[in-house]
């Protein structure tokens, strides 16, 4: 009698990172925040052309007391109209900057605290069939109140905040009533992790290779990711300014 697939062994569970072929690749719309990219790539069966959000990448932070209680912001945002509960995030739009830093940088200016424990809690692709983002989720421990408060603007200056019991974090992502993609994976990440006594929790400084996606070799003449529809090269310290 033959095996039954669930009787053979098989590796574990995980994804794999494929480098296609790409002939073409150009910005066809260059935005305040992200663009939005074109690419030419070929799978084998002849070229396909697919546009997505060309995404610097991104950090939040699960911040915990002592008493698992975590750390939430509430704030408005215009696509979905709702004033929804978070965890303190942003993007890596400042050039060179370290995630870890970036996560520090956030979670100063958004919570006005700081943490001397921190752990990867989580990598997830956000929208990986119409854009390149990669966001990676830290758990920050030893948590205190930061010297100075950090002065808000835009929507970060209607912040609200909260400190929330992990299990009623749980009960409202199961309950359907909080939403934030951030929020939802990290509150159910830091329950699995904490009934396993934290042992998947990763070094704050591991490998992040989804951050960077390699989206293949452009062919000769063919501008690479990070290139204006024109060909020129973007400057990227002055669109990092520019976005802040």
């Amino acid at each position: 009698m033959p095996d039954r697939p669930d009787d053979r062994e098989v590796e574990p569970l995980a994804d794999e990172r494929v480098v296609v072929p790409v002939s073409a690749s150009e910005v066809v719309f260059e935005g305040r925040v992200w663009d939005i990219r074109r690419e030419t790539f070929d799978l084998g069966d002849g070229p396909i052309v697919r546009e997505f959000m060309d995404h610097p990448g991104a950090v939040a932070v699960l911040a915990l007391d002592d008493d698992d209680r975590a750390f939430l912001i509430r704030q408005y945002r215009h696509p979905v109209r709702v004033r929804g509960w978070e965890i303190p995030a942003g993007l890596l739009d400042v050039p060179g900057e370290d995630p870890l830093e970036a996560a520090k940088r956030e979670l100063a200016e958004e919570g006005d605290l700081e943490a001397s424990d921190w752990s990867v809690l989580a990598d997830f692709l956000t929208t990986p069939g119409g854009s390149d983002e990669a966001l990676r989720i830290y758990l920050a421990r030893g948590v205190r109140p930061t010297t100075e408060a950090y002065v808000r603007e835009d929507e970060e200056a209607h912040i609200e905040t909260r400190w929330v019991p992990l299990d009623d974090c749980v009960d409202a992502v199961l309950g359907r009533r909080v939403q934030n993609p951030s929020l939802v994976i990290a509150v159910l990440a830091a329950e699995a992790s904490r009934a396993r006594g934290w042992r998947s929790l990763g070094e704050a400084d591991a490998a992040w290779p989804t951050r960077s996606p390699a989206r293949g070799t452009a062919a000769p003449g063919v501008g690479a990711p990070g290139a204006a529809a024109s060909g020129a090269v973007r400057d990227e310290s002055a669109e990092g300014a520019a976005r802040q």
